[in-house]
């Protein structure tokens, strides 16, 4: 398969001009973040892509970093803040393991549509509860290729052995939800558009109170 890093930086200019594929469904996980956002907190966004959600959020919260682990991802929400007049976001390229985040300094982390790309999930899970607040909040959307059809499940494989892809991991949202809890962290909301992925909001540090 390919390595991550090269296929996202030449991937980058493809992905930030590809539009969004439903519309509808990036409003509502937006809407949902919202809810649980507050004007005072400090949000790391790892994966931020093209910049375009964390510049959404970042007139909503104090201050947001956003990282990627492509340089050209970087670069390019860099000057789309700039263009939108956007000031609390520095955005800088790097990973969960190669950044040097203190722990406990974040009130939310977002990681959207990036755990299934990471080969360790439990890993990743374990650095963000590290990271979050007392009662911070981990808001993820992750794609569910354990859930999608034996057909697709080929196809990705097949374009990881010609070294067209990267590393995906195979999540159901069962083992998904697992690796949250067994992090620490109670699920708070989660939501599905599709069988074919999950948005979860999971708390750090209090009480479970159900799923809508």
């Amino acid at each position: 398969m390919k390595d991550s890093k090269q296929f996202w930086e030449e991937s980058a200019e493809k992905y930030i001009k590809s539009p969004i594929k439903n519309e509808a469904t990036y409003q509502r996980k937006l809407a949902i973040t919202q809810e649980f956002l507050r004007s005072d907190w400090n949000v790391l966004e790892f994966g931020c892509g093209s910049g375009a959600t964390a510049i959404f959020h970042a007139p909503h919260v104090k201050h947001v970093l956003a990282t990627d682990i492509s340089e050209n991802m970087i670069d390019a929400a860099h000057r789309k803040a700039v263009e939108a007049g956007v000031k609390n976001i520095v955005f800088q390229q790097g990973t969960l393991d190669s950044l040097a985040l203190r722990n406990g300094s974040f009130d939310a982390v977002l990681g959207l549509n990036v755990l299934h790309l990471l080969e360790d999930v439990d890993g990743a899970i374990d650095k963000i509860h590290g990271l979050l607040k007392h009662d911070g909040v981990f808001i993820s959307s992750t794609s569910l290729l354990a859930e999608i059809s034996i057909f697709y499940q080929w196809l990705v494989s097949g374009m990881q052995l010609l070294r067209l892809a990267p590393y995906v991991s195979r999540l159901s949202k069962s083992q998904l939800i697992s690796k949250l809890l067994n992090s620490g962290f109670t699920i708070e909301r989660e939501w599905q558009a599709s069988h074919e992925s999950v948005f979860i909001v999971a708390r750090k540090g209090c009480q479970e109170v159900g799923s809508t």
